[in-house]
C-alpha cells in the first residue's frame, strides 16, 4: 500500500484548512449523512403506514457508525455506482433491514440531501470563522482608533486617517459578509423525498395513490434533517444555482480577505504594519534579515482559487438539462468542498494576522510628519488672508515653495522643509509663529476617530453579539 507521501493530496488538507471543516467533508462524515438519510426516510415511512418494523429500524442505527469503505468499494467496481454501492454495504451490517432501504428513493434523494446537511454545517462554521475574524479586527480598530497615520489615495499620500478608521473598512466588507452567509445558512435547498423526476411518483405508488401522505413523508423527512422546509419544487436534483449562490458567498469572503491581506502587505512594504513573526521564523532562504509578509501573501493566494471556483459553479448551473443531467456530479465533488476548504483556510489565516498585527508607531507617524506640510498649506493660506494677506500672491509663493521642497526630498533629502521656506518668508509673517501648531497630525484626522468608535459600537458590537460565548479559541496554523 502506497504512503500519503507517495500520492497527491491536496495542500487545502496537508497545510490549510482546519481539522473541522476537513472532518464535515470527509468521504466518512458524507456517508454517514447518507445512513443517517436512509433512517429518517425508513422511520418516516414507518409512521405514515407502511411495514416497517421497529427492529429494522433499530439495526440500521445500531449500523450506522459501521461503514466498511474496502466492501463499497468492491460492490462498486461491480455496480459502477456509488449510491447503490453503499446501499448493499449498509445492507450488510444491518441484514434485517436491507429490504427497506432507500425504499421508494432515488440516488439523489442521499446525495443531495446529505450535501444540503454539509452545506448548511459548513456555513455555521465558516459563520463562526467570520465573527472571529471581526472581532480580531475589532480590537485592532479600537486600541489604534487614535493613532494618526497617512492615508492613499492611488496609493499616493492623501489627507491623514487613523490607523483604526482604516481598519474599518476591513470591517465593513467582513460584516456585509458575516450578513450574507448567515443569509446562506438558513436558506440550504433541502430536497427531501421528490422521486426521480421531482413528481414523487414512486412515493404515490408505496401509498397507494394517498397523495397527502407523500406530502407528509416529504414534509417528515426535512424536519428530521433540521430543515423547516422542504423544496416546494424539483426535479431530480435541487436546483445547482443554489450551489452558485453559496460558492458566491464563499467567494465574496475572498474579495474582503484579498482587499485586507493586500493592504497589509503594501503596508508592510512601508513599514508601518507587521504581521505576526515568530522567534524562529525564517523570511528568506537567501537574505536571513527579511520579514516578508507571507500570512497576508497566502491569503490573497488561497482566495484567488476561492473566487475562481465561483464562475465554476455558475457555468455548472447553467448548464443543467430539464429534469437533471450529472455533467454536475464530477464538478461539485471538486468545487464545493474545496471552496469550503479554502474560505476556512483564509479565515484562519485573516484571525492570525488580525490577531497579531502590529503598528510600527514611529516609522508611520515620520511618513506622516514627511508629508503633512504639504497637506496644512491651505489652512496656511487661509489664515494669512485672514491676517491681510492677498490669496493669489500667497497661493504662488506657497507653489514655488512646495515644488522646491519636493524636489529637494526627491533628491534624497530625509525631512521636509516646506514649513522652514514659508518661516523664512516675509509673505507668512503674520502667521509665522502659528505654523508648528498647525502641524499637528491629529488636527488632520477629521472625524476619524469618532467614526471608528460609532461604527464599532453601533454596528460591530450588535453584529457581534450573538457570537460572544463562543469567541476567543485557538486558531492554529501551518506556516
Amino acid at each position: 500500500m502506497s504512503a500519503p507521501q507517495d500520492e497527491y493530496r491536496s495542500p487545502l488538507c496537508s497545510r490549510y484548512a482546519g481539522e473541522e471543516m476537513r472532518r464535515l467533508f470527509s468521504e466518512r462524515h458524507r456517508i454517514e449523512c447518507w445512513r443517517r438519510m436512509w433512517i429518517w426516510l425508513a422511520e418516516a415511512e414507518k409512521d405514515l403506514g407502511l411495514d416497517i418494523t421497529d427492529e429494522q429500524i433499530e439495526a440500521m442505527h445500531a449500523g450506522l457508525p459501521d461503514i466498511d469503505f474496502d466492501k463499497a468499494a468492491e460492490y462498486e467496481s461491480r455496480f459502477r455506482h456509488d449510491v447503490m454501492a453503499h446501499v448493499h454495504a449498509f445492507g450488510d451490517v444491518a441484514p434485517v433491514a436491507r429490504g427497506v432501504i432507500h425504499l421508494g428513493a432515488t440516488s439523489c434523494f442521499v446525495t443531495d440531501n446529505a450535501d444540503a446537511m454539509i452545506l448548511r454545517d459548513g456555513l455555521e462554521h465558516i459563520e463562526r470563522g467570520l465573527a472571529e475574524a471581526i472581532a480580531a479586527l475589532r480590537s485592532f480598530a479600537d486600541r489604534t482608533k487614535d493613532i494618526p497615520c497617512l492615508a492613499y489615495t492611488h496609493f499616493q499620500p492623501a489627507q491623514p486617517t487613523t490607523v483604526g478608521k482604516r481598519a474599518t473598512l476591513w470591517l465593513h466588507d467582513l460584516l456585509e459578509d458575516l450578513k450574507a452567509v448567515a443569509h446562506a445558512k438558513v436558506n440550504v435547498p433541502f430536497l427531501s423525498s421528490k422521486g426521480t423526476t421531482g413528481t414523487q411518483a414512486s412515493f404515490l405508488t408505496l401509498f397507494e395513490g394517498d397523495a397527502e401522505k407523500c406530502e407528509q413523508l416529504d414534509e417528515l423527512t426535512a424536519k428530521k434533517a433540521g430543515f423547516l422546509k422542504p423544496l416546494p419544487v424539483s426535479g431530480q436534483t435541487y436546483p445547482r444555482k443554489a450551489d452558485y449562490a453559496i460558492t458566491a458567498v464563499l467567494g465574496g469572503i475572498g474579495v474582503s480577505a484579498t482587499r485586507f491581506a493586500n493592504d497589509v502587505r503594501l503596508l508592510s512594504g512601508l513599514r508601518e504594519l507587521a504581521e505576526p513573526f515568530e522567534k524562529e521564523q525564517i523570511g528568506s532562504s537567501a537574505m536571513a534579515y527579511k520579514q516578508n509578509p507571507m500570512r497576508s501573501e497566502r491569503i490573497t493566494a488561497l482566495a484567488r482559487h476561492l473566487m475562481a471556483l465561483v464562475p465554476e459553479a455558475a457555468s455548472t448551473a447553467s448548464a443543467q438539462w430539464l429534469e437533471r443531467t450529472l455533467d454536475d456530479s464530477a464538478a461539485r465533488r471538486i468545487y464545493l468542498p474545496e471552496a469550503f476548504l479554502s474560505t476556512d483556510a483564509v479565515l484562519r489565516l485573516v484571525i492570525n494576522v488580525a490577531r497579531g498585527l502590529h503598528v510600527n508607531e514611529a516609522v508611520a507617524r515620520s511618513r506622516l510628519v514627511k508629508e503633512l506640510p504639504f497637506m496644512a498649506t491651505e489652512e496656511i493660506l487661509m489664515r494669512t488672508v485672514r491676517a491681510g494677506g492677498d490669496r493669489q500672491v500667497l497661493h504662488e509663493r506657497i507653489r514655488v515653495h512646495s515644488l522646491a521642497a519636493k524636489d529637494k526630498i526627491v533628491g534624497g533629502a530625509d525631512s521636509n522643509d516646506l514649513i522652514e521656506r514659508m518661516r523664512g518668508d516675509e509673505a507668512f509673517a503674520s502667521v509665522k509663529d502659528e505654523l508648528d501648531d498647525m502641524l499637528q497630525p491629529e488636527r488632520f484626522t477629521g472625524l476619524a476617530s469618532r467614526q471608528t468608535q460609532r461604527f464599532l459600537a453601533e454596528h460591530i458590537d450588535p453584529a457581534l453579539e450573538p457570537y460572544l460565548a463562543g469567541l476567543g479559541g485557538d486558531v492554529d496554523i501551518n506556516v
